[in-house]
């Protein structure tokens, strides 16, 4: 059964919204972002260590960053093997990335778009309220995952290459981010 998604903002906003979500993100949030994707590089490259997974994480949440050292060295190395396999199925990827201590799935979710920002999102509480949903298990992420990448490859944003994960898909994430940031802002007005 696959979940359902429905696109709240108007696909004629959504680049936009990515672009507004940059500007207004601070100087540690754009320095963690590019931290977090060089790191994804590095472990595309075979580099599966601690300070890789840290920087990723420190970008998705930092107080959980010290929960990870709680990871042998080989627990990480063999998680991140399997997760920047390209023959890893999402279900793999996440299940390897969620056996390790502080990673959950929208950290590993982080971690996957970090690596692949071409084919992962990071399953955030604002992206799903933009797609008209809140459930967070695997299958679910998978679901998103697929549909956002089809969101993407339909043309409705163009890869932001200047910034860090630069993919039509982050740049859909960014967007989708930000409409639901800016209704939330507007609800407080």
């Amino acid at each position: 059964m696959s979940t359902h998604f429905e696109l709240q903002p108007g696909a004629g906003e959504l680049q936009g919204l990515a672009e507004q979500y940059w500007a207004k993100a601070g100087e540690k949030e754009k320095e963690l972002e590019v931290a977090a994707y060089d790191a994804g590089a590095s472990i595309r490259k075979g580099e599966y260590t601690l300070a890789n997974l840290e920087a990723i994480v420190r970008w998705k949440s930092e107080r959980v960053v010290h929960y990870l050292i709680a990871n042998s060295g080989e627990k990480i190395r063999q998680a991140l093997r399997v997760a920047a396999s390209p023959s890893a199925s999402v279900q793999e990827a996440v299940g390897a990335l969620t056996a390790l201590h502080g990673v959950d799935l929208p950290i590993a979710s982080a971690i996957m778009a970090a690596i692949f920002p071409e084919k992962y999102a990071v399953l955030d509480f604002r992206t799903l309220e933009a797609l008209g949903h809140a459930r967070h298990d695997v299958d679910f992420y998978a679901d998103y995952v697929s549909f956002c990448g089809r969101l993407a490859a339909g043309g409705m944003v163009q890869a932001q290459d200047e910034l860090p994960g630069p993919t039509p898909l982050h740049t859909l994430e960014r967007a989708l981010w930000e409409w639901t940031r800016k209704r939330s802002d507007e609800g407080r007005s």
